[in-house]
């Protein structure tokens, strides 16, 4: 009888073994995982400038399949539903409420819609009301809310067209709004099924290199065009407080509205053909023209091409305007950047861009305002006499800023920094703002001075600091540095700098953030303005530390260590099963990544993107270790790739194992994206690991031949380097046991739902140690409850079987 039934048990085991697929409802993970990952997530907080009202808006901590579950097309790399004219992944907001800044409780604001889906927040130039729009089975309508009343109605039914982003923009006397709708008589959506083809699908190359990248969701066929057009197609209509709708400009493919600082002209983007089958709608023809706030046309910024050709490299970038927008720091003059390279990073030029400023009505010719060095990336614009550039060049990790006249164009411009941008330890801050007279963001300005916030990294832990630079001298002055060594501090805004007032947040490795006003100019505790609770108290008591460590090569590493409440860490009697979490990062230079910006006084904010939850099921966690991978001077950093990578792992071992607490045959490795690459390449090229979990990686790097992550060649530049670090290529060399996940619906470049697919495939046909689930409506990053429950069960069942 017993042989009976043990041969019984064998035969069930090894079919269960070999079966191709499983048929599994969804699960939900052990009961310490499931309280810490069913919860309640806090509000996010938004203060006006006036520091009058704080309003708070609420969101689900997850959505539901149901929610995933609704109509979807994709074309050109947009994601919308035709039913609601919505961009599909909208992540809504489901109540509001507000108070005054030292007040008690918020009240929830009166009349909001029942089952509220609320997007696309938008508050009013005087700040006194904010404009949204609710998500109804059958579309977007417009509603407004009065914060000093609490009160919200709706303006509009549901016909607002968000299919190409926020539909709202407030004229300048905060009484009337401009908004999208969906164009009278609009045509049906076309079937892809019932699209009859007229002839094939037909591409040229008219031998120009265009290296673009291996983007998803193009364009396929003329039905898409057709589609495409009749979606992001609207009229644009002027709405007042009461309801009442004035047109304002006829159906177009409007992608931008953008109204001057003081209210009198409106730049309006739209797109126009012809289109492209190879690259997403920010590359379609766009024309640019400027109109008064009552409706009439002034002129025609620019009317840019279809961009498929671009040269190679990460600062290519496009001829003709660029960055065209409003300044901030005038009434109504446009500014823009032109590439003086060709928009090409291998041209050699003193400088790479020019920036210009366009008066309006833009009769007269732009007027040259500086050149810059490197690619231009932004400006933060003062007033007449005062702003920042910023230009910068990946290659070298270079950027720079500089302060510049704007009344004075032949003043020489003066660098303020010139560094590398991924040198943590020196990084100065960026700029205060505050809104000025049009409402609009500029530097915050007294006397002389402009001021600086930095989050303040150094080799011996973060100490956030506010800076003044003095305009004149370029000297630096430090106004305030943490000197917490207990609490996390960041510092969020400069709220009165006469006072000395600052806003602030604070937190522990076991405290809830909160936010807290911090008196600078008086010797006083900070006074706590919201006083959320703590969601995940099973895990205050965890023992966490930052470890550092070094690699063989010198290079300075770290990591975030978490062993279980109550573990011995004196006696060690019990060794740990260990699992690491990782993402690589690349650099130009050993000193750069040897920086941490790990903070060990930061919360302990579990969630499905790291390992942390299984710190209650006994196990050792390594969160956020270190993984750079380095290339200096001609050497770039993925030429040692594969080297590099194992050498990270082992360094991260060692420095744990070294600590008494591990047992190092039983360690795990994971990580998410680029993360799931580096644990595939681990498992195949070392054996460090029993096991690893590889999420929504991409593992044929031929299927991005035209660069991937930070790597700027292409595949036939460097064939050896793709084809290393693929571990397609590699597949029969994996031995160890990995499960892969994927989200069924990614939309990310590179990470095709197929590269998993076809990697287990692969593993399968091998003999290798695999498992494969995908998470049915998921995108790149996961957010439906019933997915992220299972593929905590998922994890966790995996860890048991192979780390226990």
């Amino acid at each position: 009888m017993k042989k009976s039934l043990l041969l019984a048990t064998i035969m069930l085991t090894t079919l269960t073994d070999i079966m191709a697929q499983e048929n599994l409802s969804y699960q939900l993970p052990p009961e310490s995982i499931l309280k810490l990952a069913d919860y309640q997530r806090a509000p996010a907080i938004t203060i006006d400038s006036k520091k009058n009202n704080m309003l708070f808006t609420y969101r689900n901590t997850y959505k539901s399949l149901e929610d995933l579950n609704q109509q979807e097309i994709s074309l050109a790399g947009l994601r919308v539903n035709p039913v609601t004219n919505t961009i599909s992944a909208l992540n809504y907001i489901s109540n509001l409420k507000v108070r005054k800044l030292f007040g008690q409780e918020p009240v929830r604001i009166n009349g909001l819609p029942e089952n509220a889906r609320i997007a696309y927040i938008t508050w009013s130039p005087d700040e006194s009301m904010i404009a949204f729009t609710n998500t109804t089975d059958t579309g977007l309508e417009l509603w407004i809310a009065d914060l000093n009343k609490a009160e919200a109605k709706k303006l509009t039914e549901a016909k607002i067209n968000g299919c190409l982003g926020n539909p709202i923009n407030w004229f300048r006397n905060s009484k009337s709004i401009l908004i999208r709708i969906i164009p009278k008589n609009r045509p049906a959506i076309i079937s892809s099924k019932a699209a009859i083809p007229s002839g094939p699908v037909i591409s040229n190359s008219n031998g120009s290199k265009s290296q673009n990248r291996t983007y998803q969701d193009m364009l396929k066929n003329p039905a898409d065009e057709q589609n495409f057009e009749t979606l992001t197609t609207s009229e644009l209509v002027k709405v007042d407080l009461n309801g009442e709708q004035t047109p304002f400009k006829p159906a177009a493919m409007y992608a931008n509205e953008n109204f001057s600082p003081d209210g009198n002209y409106i730049l309006i983007t739209t797109f126009h053909k012809p289109f492209s089958y190879i690259v997403p709608l920010s590359r379609f023809p766009q024309l640019n023209e400027v109109y008064k706030s009552t409706g009439e046309k002034v002129a025609t910024i620019a009317d840019l091409p279809l961009n498929e050709i671009m040269p190679k490299g990460f600062m290519a970038t496009q001829k003709g305007k660029r960055s065209i927008n409003w300044r901030s720091d005038v009434p109504s003059t446009l500014y823009y950047a032109e590439a003086l390279d060709d928009g090409d990073p291998a041209n050699e030029v003193p400088f790479r861009d020019a920036v210009y400023s366009w008066e309006a009505p833009f009769d007269q010719k732009p007027e040259l305002l500086t050149k810059s060095e490197l690619r231009f990336s932004n400006i933060v614009w003062g007033n007449d006499k005062i702003a920042v550039l910023q230009d910068e060049w990946y290659d070298t990790r270079r950027v720079k800023a500089y302060l510049f006249n704007p009344s004075n164009p032949a003043e020489k411009p003066r660098v303020i920094t010139d560094r590398n941008f991924q040198d943590l330890y020196a990084d100065p801050g960026d700029f205060e703002t505050s809104k000025n007279i049009y409402g609009k963001y500029v530097l915050t300005i007294s006397g002389n001075s402009i001021f600086r916030i930095g989050e303040g990294f150094t080799p011996d832990g973060q100490f956030p600091f506010i800076d003044e630079l003095d305009t004149k001298t370029l000297k630096t002055k430090r106004l305030y540095q943490s000197a917490y060594t207990d609490k996390m501090e960041e510092i969020f805004d400069v709220m009165d700098v006469q006072k000395g007032d600052v806003l602030i947040r604070l937190q522990s490795k076991n405290e809830y953030p909160n936010y807290y006003i911090r008196h600078l100019k008086k010797r006083i505790a900070p006074v706590q303005l919201t006083h959320f609770p703590n969601p995940f108290e099973s895990i205050k008591n965890v023992y966490k530390e930052l470890i550092k460590y070094k690699r063989n090569d010198g290079v300075e590493l770290s990591g975030t260590l978490y062993l279980p409440e109550g573990y011995d860490r004196k006696n060690k009697t019990e060794k740990l099963p260990l699992l690491i979490w990782a993402y690589p990062a690349e650099y130009k230079d050993k000193n750069s990544a040897g920086q941490s910006n790990a903070n060990p006084n930061e919360f302990t904010y579990p969630y499905y993107g790291s390992f942390v939850y299984w710190v209650t099921r006994g196990y050792a966690v390594l969160d956020d270790a270190a993984f750079p991978i380095i290339g200096e001077g001609d050497t770039e950093p993925n030429d040692t790739f594969i080297e590099q990578l194992v050498a990270n792992a082992k360094a991260a071992i060692d420095a744990v194992d070294s600590l008494g607490y591990i047992d190092r045959q039983r360690v795990g490795v994971g990580g998410h994206s680029y993360g799931a690459f580096m644990t595939a390449n681990l498992l195949t090229h070392s054996n460090l690991f029993a096991c690893g979990i590889a999420r929504s990686g991409a593992y044929n790097r031929t299927l991005t031949p035209f660069g991937f992550q930070s790597e700027q060649r292409n595949y036939w530049d460097i064939p050896e380097v793709y084809n290393k670090m693929s571990p397609f290529m590699n597949a029969d060399k994996m031995k160890t046991p990995i499960l892969l996940v994927h989200g069924e619906a990614d939309n990310n470049p590179g990470t095709f739902t197929l590269q998993t697919e076809r990697y287990f495939q692969a593993l399968k046909g091998l003999g290798a140690p695999a498992r494969m689930v995908i998470l049915p409506k998921e995108q790149h990053g996961y957010v439906a409850r019933e997915n992220i429950l299972h593929l905590l069960w998922e994890q966790d069942q995996f860890f048991e079987k192979y780390l226990k």
